[in-house]
């Protein structure tokens, strides 16, 4: 009956994700906020809610902070993961030369979070005093720099639309925006629904299959709570919307680094990256990941290799598989 409930959560987020990128999309032109932005934020706050649920209550009711921060730390992964299976989907160039160059500022600011969070994992004990009661300085400086990192890309963005000359083409005239917005909740409330309750049918199976809380909250629960954002991702890259798709999955990792904020309140006195006994080795990763996206749309190479994957796909995948064995392999969690 587990693995029933897997397939419709699944199918739920297939369903409901497709419809989430078309009405974010809309959204998106209709406010004149750009692709960019409303996948950084608007898209990327729906699709990390399983993220934001599993983690917390990998603390508060579980009592493992190794299960919320393997979580979070293999959602990054898995997020940059999904743009080699964007790459592969992207048939004429490679998917990175075809999004904008200002994606490469909040893949930056993405690894500027995730490294920290790393460093504060790494620092263990060395770290535990630096608490404001209930919340680590550690944490503190990361919401501060999300906050900030938020407010100067929509500034970067506004800035640039509004000293763009030309007119964008409009693809919803027949679609007013309080349908669109209705549309959205709707879709929002069936992948957060269906996201959520696959985070907690994962966490059952993970349960079942008796493997660690690092290496099962890093793996497996961070590709389940990272299935909305694969589906909505694919859709709007089907939707031609390159901006929107590669948006969500980098404003998707600064927010998995914001909710450890919300996970360190909810773990009680003292900080909570302190706590963590393993998993560091995945920040690393997700850091090195981040800094192949940013070559990626730095260098905005025209053709694929062989005409098939581009350069990076290949070292984002095997970053990911050595990250994955290491952990395995040091039996962390295990």
């Amino acid at each position: 009956m587990i693995w029933v409930a897997f397939g419709v959560c699944l199918a739920a987020i297939l369903f409901a994700g497709a419809r989430l990128a078309r009405y974010g999309d809309a959204i998106a032109e209709k406010t004149g906020l750009g692709r960019i932005w409303i996948g950084l934020v608007l898209i990327a706050v729906v699709t990390t809610m399983p993220e934001l649920v599993t983690s917390v209550s990998s603390v508060a009711l579980v009592g493992s902070p190794d299960l919320a921060l393997g979580t979070l730390l293999g959602s990054c992964c898995f997020n940059i993961l999904v743009l080699a299976v964007l790459d592969g989907l992207h048939r004429r160039t490679p998917v990175l030369s075809a999004a904008s160059r200002k994606h490469a500022l909040a893949a930056v600011w993405g690894a500027l979070l995730i490294g920290i969070t790393g460093m504060s994992i790494w620092g263990g004990e060395r770290f535990s005093s630096l608490a404001l009661g209930r919340l680590g300085v550690p944490s503190l400086v990361i919401l501060i720099l999300y906050l900030l990192g938020m407010w100067w890309m929509f500034r970067s963005e506004r800035r640039d639309r509004q000293g763009s000359a030309s007119e964008a083409p409009t693809q919803y005239d027949k679609l007013d925006r309080k349908t669109a917005y209705i549309r959205f909740g709707m879709a929002a409330a069936v992948v957060i629904a269906a996201g959520i309750a696959l985070s907690y049918i994962g966490d059952a199976i993970s349960i079942a299959t008796g493997w660690g809380s690092t290496f099962v909250g890093t793996l497996f629960l961070a590709i389940a709570t990272s299935a909305p954002e694969l589906v909505v991702v694919i859709s709007a890259l089907r939707m031609g919307a390159v901006d929107l798709a590669v948006g969500d999955v980098l404003g998707a990792n600064m927010l998995n680094m914001a909710i450890v904020v919300a996970v360190d309140v909810a773990h009680g006195p003292g900080f909570v990256l302190s706590s963590v006994t393993g998993g560091h080795i995945t920040a690393f990763v997700a850091v090195a990941m981040s800094l192949v996206v940013i070559a990626g749309l730095r260098l905005r190479q025209r053709r694929k290799l062989l005409g098939a994957v581009s350069w990076y796909v290949p070292v984002l995948i095997a970053l990911y598989v050595i990250g994955a064995y290491a952990l395995f392999a040091s039996g962390t969690g295990l």
